[in-house]
This record gives structure tokens, C-alpha cells and sequence, in this order.
């Protein structure tokens, strides 16, 4: 029989850019299962653990709130009564997602207007000077 590959909260750390801190707070306020210890009190996080972080980063990137993943924790814990709402919950939070999308791209093409007019001026200045440009 072979051995679950296991990590330290350090290892952790470094694969996910989460803090030592973070993984601690995320455990204490039930995001995570208690994670086991080995015989010196150490965390060991097992490969569940992992994937569990790792979905944990995804929904907090497109701006999900602690208080609404540790409801969607909860709900998966509950089993699979649970999955009609699940769907629901990440089905609305799509929506929200697909929301900042498209504020995100209305602001790309703000910034790539003032881009385009900034170079405009430089050729400009550079025209009446007889500035050559840099680069």
C-alpha cells in the first residue's frame, strides 16, 4: 500500500501564493476541513486538501465573498441533497462574473482610447520639435 502524498503548510504556501496565515484563517473559519497533523502537530495537507484551496482561490479571484464560499462549503458538505442549489448559487455568481467582464472590457477600451490619443500627442510633439522618438 502506498502512501498519500502529503504537504506541509509551507509547501502549500509556495504552490498557491496563499500566506501560512491564510490557510490557518481558512480552516479556522470552516472554508477548510480541520486538516490533519502529523505526530510533531504540523499540518499535513493531503491532495483533497489541495484541490479544495485551490477551488477556494478560483472563487475568491472572481470576487466571491468568504461569507458566500463558506455557505457553498457547507452546502457540499451537505451532499449531493445540496447540488440543486449549488448550481443555482454558482449559476448566479456566472452571471456576477460575466457582469465584470464586461465592465472590465468597457474599461480596456477607455484605456486603449487614452492610449491611442497619448500617442497621437507624441507624434505630434515630435513632428513640431523635430524630437526623434526614443526607442
Amino acid at each position: 500500500m502506498t502512501q498519500a502524498k502529503t504537504y506541509t503548510i509551507q509547501q502549500i504556501a509556495e504552490q498557491t501564493g496563499l500566506t501560512r496565515y491564510t490557510l490557518r484563517y481558512y480552516e479556522d473559519i470552516g472554508l477548510l476541513d480541520s486538516v490533519t497533523r502529523a505526530s510533531n502537530g504540523h499540518r499535513r495537507y493531503s491532495e483533497a486538501d489541495l484541490n479544495r484551496i485551490l477551488m477556494l482561490m478560483r472563487l475568491r479571484k472572481t470576487n466571491m465573498s468568504l461569507e458566500d464560499m463558506k455557505h457553498f462549503i457547507a452546502l457540499y458538505r451537505a451532499g449531493s441533497a445540496t447540488a440543486t442549489e449549488r448550481r443555482e448559487m454558482l449559476e448566479a455568481h456566472r452571471r456576477a462574473v460575466t457582469e465584470q467582464i464586461e465592465e472590465l472590457r468597457e474599461i480596456r477600451r477607455f484605456i486603449d482610447y487614452k492610449i491611442g490619443l497619448y500617442t497621437e500627442e507624441e507624434q505630434t510633439y515630435h513632428e513640431q520639435y523635430e524630437v526623434s522618438p526614443v526607442g
